[in-house]
């Protein structure tokens, strides 16, 4: 960041429009409202230019337009990306059974490398006392994998403060020197094009994570289904196995087509 003229804002500077969307979404995050003027002085850009991000962010069902701004959409009806301590209590049986579940999708002395989120963090609890290795990007599942013959190793990176998952260029480098046997993937939303995130930074750490696997485990309760979010994580045909609940029973049939096997528990 650098000062502008005004000493009360400071300037952000980035280089690619997805960048800026990130930091606008934040920003917005934080807030809860800011004018548009403002968004075009702190990013520098023209106020054309503020208002073509501001139409892409609202196309993705981030943000709502109001009168000379923009406020975040749905604060209070869970269409925004909602803190670790809400997701906590969303669906916590159905997260526990498909935990149990994938957690069977490991044995004993093999890698497997955990998403951050809830839902990988029930599995982190079913494995937590196995002999196996879990890396993760996620501070809440290393410490409740962290236990007994369990050796646990957290990937270094930035901290995404209220959601505990580790994003960034450490992130990215330290998973490239690794190798795995299953990753355990979360989602945001799935819909038939694919798994999508609310941000760009995890889904590019998820992408790296799919990558570094021999194996992928999706993981997500059916309230997920039929849902897209902001940032491409990857097609379904990259899923070996979808473990999630029978509530997506009814939702389920086209998704059969594209992932090569479903379990409902």
């Amino acid at each position: 960041m650098r000062r502008g003229t005004d000493p009360q804002v400071s300037v952000v500077r980035v280089r690619f429009p997805q960048e800026r969307h990130q930091q606008m979404i934040d920003l917005i995050a934080e807030r809860g409202r800011v004018a548009t003027a403002e968004l075009a002085t702190l990013f520098d850009v023209s106020l054309a230019t503020a208002r073509r991000d501001l139409d892409v962010l609202e196309h993705a069902g981030l943000v709502s337009r109001t009168h000379g701004g923009v406020v975040l959409r749905g604060r209070n009806d869970g269409s925004t990306e909602p803190l670790f301590l809400e997701k906590l209590r969303q669906h916590q049986n159905l997260k526990q059974r498909i935990g149990i579940a994938a957690a069977e999708e490991l044995p004993d002395g093999k890698v497997a490398i955990l998403d951050s989120g809830t839902t990988t963090l029930a599995i982190a609890r079913a494995i937590a006392g196995r002999p196996v290795t879990i890396v993760t990007i996620d501070l809440k599942v290393a410490e409740a994998a962290a236990s007994g013959a369990t050796e646990v190793h957290l990937v270094g990176g930035h901290v995404r403060n209220g959601y505990f998952s580790i994003v960034g260029a450490w992130a990215t480098s330290a998973l490239q020197s690794i190798r795995a046997d299953v990753a355990f993937m979360a989602a945001d939303a799935i819909d038939e094009a694919g798994i999508t995130n609310s941000t760009f930074d995890e889904a590019e750490v998820k992408r790296v994570v799919l990558s570094r696997a021999s194996r992928c485990v999706l993981v997500a309760d059916h309230s997920k289904l039929g849902a897209r979010s902001f940032a491409d994580v990857c097609p379904l045909d990259e899923v070996d196995l979808f473990v999630t609940d029978r509530g997506a029973e009814p939702m389920i049939g086209p998704y059969r087509q594209k992932i090569r096997d479903i379990r409902l528990v």
